[in-house]
């Protein structure tokens, strides 16, 4: 079995913590929106395994797709360089150099640069950087979907059993706290990963579960009152 480099690891990392992000959203607002209507556990419970069970397949086939397709145009784009490279050598060469002297290089460096690379591997270096990524670091989508079909349910579990456990009078308000503290922990995980800016990401993920939760239960609210 070929061995996953990092970037390939870190895009199935990605997938899980999202999936999970997801199955805490996505099933919060269910168990939520029903505890709105009524007070059966039961119906809050079956309502937020069937959420978890279709979330889980749709995400699980949804990622599957994504990166399918995501991997078809690289590889569809590699074919084109090949070919790109076979007929037209000195223009590829050229977009590469002029690249390199669009970041400050000089042209005599650009150009040694260039032609150090082109032989090493030419459709490697040009694929980079015209394209933007490496043809030997593909995603597998089994692994994608299998990372997504595990951590939404796992995710989900978290809404699931404090909507279940908790006391009728304060399993609401338990289970927006705990949904919100695991918002949180994926929402600063996703921001890691991404290199993106931690605080913003953090409050942008809990300011959504916030939302879709106070949403889905004001709706169970009206939805409850004309039943």
């Amino acid at each position: 079995m070929k061995k996953q480099t990092l970037a390939q690891r870190i895009n199935i990392i990605r997938a899980g913590v999202m999936g999970s992000n997801d199955g805490i959203l996505s099933v919060a607002g269910i168990v939520i929106g029903v505890a709105g209507a009524t007070n059966n556990t039961f119906s809050i419970f079956i309502s937020g395994i069937a959420g978890m069970i279709a979330g889980t397949v749709s995400m699980a086939m949804g990622e599957y797709v994504s990166v399918n397709s995501e991997s078809d145009s690289q590889k569809n784009a590699v074919e084109k360089q090949k070919v790109a490279l076979r007929d037209n050598y000195q223009t590829e060469f050229n977009i590469v150099k002029e690249k390199y002297m669009n970041s400050g290089i000089s042209d005599e460096l650009a150009n040694k640069a260039t032609t150090e690379m082109m032989n090493k591997d030419a459709l490697v270096t040009t694929v980079r950087e015209k394209y933007g990524f490496n043809v030997n670091q593909f995603t597998s989508p089994y692994a994608a979907a299998i990372a997504s079909m595990i951590s939404f349910p796992t995710g989900s579990i978290l809404p699931l059993v404090a909507i279940s456990l908790f006391p009728a009078n304060i399993k609401v308000v338990a289970t927006f706290i705990a949904v919100l503290i695991a918002l949180s922990m994926t929402g600063y995980a996703a921001a890691m990963l991404s290199n993106a800016n931690r605080l913003k990401s953090t409050l942008r993920n809990v300011a959504s579960g916030m939302l879709t939760m106070l949403v889905t239960y004001l709706i169970g609210l009206l939805v409850g009152s004309l039943a």
